[in-house]
């Protein structure tokens, strides 16, 4: 009767569990990190300063001093009254032309950017009760200012009439009288619309450059392998990677904010822990999503530039912050809803501007929580503790 020798027992695996000492350990690492390396402070609270001053200054749709050539040809007190509104008017920096010829010159060189023609039978057509046609011609090369400038006209020309009607004792007759009304921007001042909107841009190029350069510059300077072989877990080295981070983002969110409100007068008309949530998930999309290329790039440089194109430049043409998103084409419409940033802004417009409009922020709020889902998911995926 024959035995089998016995099996030495075998080794038992212990399922590493998750640590919060390991954790605390990590933050400690970061933050230590963050204080001796000074380019992610920077990258937090100097980067906005920066951006915030030059694009919010220099950014702006308002057309004001616009110089226009004013050509009349038989001088009157009805054309002087006229031209006196171009004169007074904060948008218009006029400029006489002694004949429609000078003034054409004038455009062509770029001197102007529209001219306003009374003919010679205007006082004559005018006063006999006939239509005295104004001419108006506008440099079209930028459409966008050419519209506005227009618009500028046609409302100088509106209140001249009103002027009249008052001065002749006669109620002005027009086919339709346009009654206005501007909601949520009543200065109709494009800063109000440009500074939240910029406030996303420059969310987005923080939190990903502040997760996309450092950790690369780990991989490049071995730290990042020395973590490897430590007892720490794939959840917990994520997660040591994200709260200190998370919390310079915001740091550099609230900065944004205070500048926006109290540099720039754009007004608050949101609560503050809806703006502080929309904040909070946009700033986890965006270190995710610099997680991610730091983790594909391994390399500072390449990081970095990745990080411009994949998250900065989309975020500056195709989030609405200054395009319309309506009038792009349909295939660029789809490709926008990619784009965090584009959720971020619409939040941020209405809580500035409008308030809290539940119908604007859940949607966005939901986009944003499926945006995280996807680049920490991906992120999970693609960091093994292995070195190849």
């Amino acid at each position: 009767m024959s035995s089998t020798p016995p099996q030495p027992p075998r080794p038992q695996l212990h399922l590493r569990r998750f640590s919060w000492r390991r954790i605390k350990g990590l933050w400690r690492k970061e933050m230590l990190q963050i204080v001796r390396d000074p380019s992610s402070i920077a990258i937090a609270f100097v980067l906005p300063i920066i951006l915030l001053l030059l694009q919010g200054y220099a950014v702006s749709l308002d057309a004001k001093n616009v110089p226009i050539a004013l050509v009349v040809e038989e001088p009157s007190a009805v054309s002087a009254r006229f031209t006196a509104g171009f004169q007074a008017s904060p948008y218009f920096q006029p400029v006489r032309a002694a004949n429609i010829q000078e003034a054409e010159s004038l455009l062509m060189h770029g001197l102007v950017d529209g001219i306003v023609w009374l003919k010679s039978d205007f006082d004559r057509k005018l006063l006999s009760g006939r239509e005295a046609p104004i001419s108006v011609i506008i440099n079209g090369v930028d459409a966008n200012t050419a519209r506005i400038i227009e618009g500028y006209v046609q409302g100088a020309w509106q209140r001249w009439l009103e002027d009249e009607a008052a001065d002749s004792g006669r109620e002005l007759s027009l086919p339709v009288q346009v009654e206005e009304r501007v909601w949520f921007n009543p200065q109709v001042r494009s800063r109000n619309f440009l500074v939240p909107g910029l406030i996303a841009v420059i969310m987005t190029l923080i939190g990903a450059l502040l997760t996309a350069l450092v950790v690369a510059r780990e991989w490049e300077r071995g730290t990042m392998e020395a973590l490897m072989v430590t007892p720490v877990t794939v959840l917990e080295i994520l997660l040591g990677k994200l709260v200190p981070y998370f919390i310079l983002g915001m740091g550099g969110m609230t900065l944004s904010v205070a500048m926006a409100v109290f540099l720039f007068e754009v007004p608050l008309r949101g609560s503050l822990w809806v703006l502080g949530g929309a904040a909070s998930l946009f700033l986890l999309a965006a270190l995710g999503m610099g997680l991610l290329i730091s983790t594909l790039a391994r390399n500072q440089f390449v990081a970095g530039q990745i990080a411009i194109l994949a998250t900065f430049l989309p975020a500056f043409i195709m989030s609405g912050f200054i395009f319309n998103i309506g009038s792009m084409p349909d295939v660029v419409q789809v490709i926008t809803h990619a784009i965090a940033a584009r959720y971020f802004v619409s939040i941020l417009q209405s809580s500035f501007l409008a308030g809290d409009i539940w119908s604007v922020i859940w949607p966005n709020f939901l986009a944003l929580i499926i945006m995280i889902m996807f680049f920490w998911g991906l992120v999970a995926k693609k960091t093994k503790k292995r070195l190849d």
